[in-house]
C-alpha cells in the first residue's frame, strides 16, 4: 500500500492553530476535542474487537483442522480393515471345516491367528455376541428373530458373523439370531 493510499485509509485530523483557540472562548474548542476524542476511542474499540474476533475465529479454524487431521489420521485404516474382513471370515470358516491332514489345519489356525493378533495391534476388537448375552442393537443386527420359550426375550441364540470396532468406532455390527417370546 502506497502512502498516499494510507493517508486516504487514515481519518483526517484537523488542528485548530493554538492562537484560533485562544480567541475562542474554549467551550466550543472543548467540545469538538472531546468529540473527535469519543469517536476516535469507539473507533479504537471496533479495531481492537475486530482484531479479537478475527483471532479467535483463526483459533477455532485451527483447531478445528488439527482435529480433522488427527482423526483422519486415526482412521485411515478403517476403509482397508474393512476390505480385510472377509479374509477374517473366511479363515474362521475354513478352521470350523472339517479336514483330514492335521498339518494343513494347524497352518490355517496359525494364518488366522497372525492376521487376527496383526489388526488388534492397529485397533481392530471383536463385538462379544456369545449366546445368552443381551441383544445391543446399536452393535448387533438382529438377522432372524426366532420366538421361543427356552431363552429370555432379546437375547442372542447365535452369531452368524462377528462384528468388529476400530478405534472404538463401530467397522461392522454382529449379525445375530434372536430370542422373542412367542405373542
Amino acid at each position: 500500500m502506497s502512502s498516499e493510499e494510507q493517508q486516504s485509509n487514515t481519518p483526517e485530523v484537523t488542528e485548530t492553530p493554538p492562537d484560533e483557540l485562544a480567541a475562542d472562548d474554549g467551550g466550543g474548542a472543548l467540545a469538538a476535542i472531546t468529540a473527535e476524542r469519543d469517536q476516535l476511542q469507539n473507533e479504537v474499540a471496533d479495531l481492537q474487537d475486530r482484531l479479537l474476533r478475527g483471532r479467535a475465529e483463526f483459533e477455532n479454524f485451527r483447531r478445528r483442522t488439527e482435529r480433522d487431521r488427527s482423526d483422519f489420521v486415526q482412521y485411515s485404516g478403517m476403509e482397508i480393515v474393512r476390505e480385510i474382513l472377509p479374509i477374517v471370515d473366511d479363515f474362521e470358516r475354513a478352521q470350523k471345516a472339517e479336514c483330514s491332514d492335521s498339518g494343513y489345519s494347524k497352518g490355517i489356525g496359525l494364518i488366522y491367528q497372525r492376521l487376527v493378533d496383526t489388526l488388534k495391534k492397529i485397533g481392530l476388537e471383536p463385538i462379544p455376541a456369545a449366546p445368552g448375552d443381551p441383544f445391543d442393537p446399536n452393535v448387533h443386527q438382529a438377522v432372524v428373530r426366532f420366538e421361543t420359550e427356552d431363552a429370555p426375550d432379546n437375547t442372542i441364540l447365535e452369531e452368524f458373523q462377528r462384528g468388529y470396532n476400530f478405534k472404538g468406532k463401530l467397522l461392522r455390527p454382529a449379525m445375530v439370531k434372536v430370542a422373542v417370546k412367542p405373542s
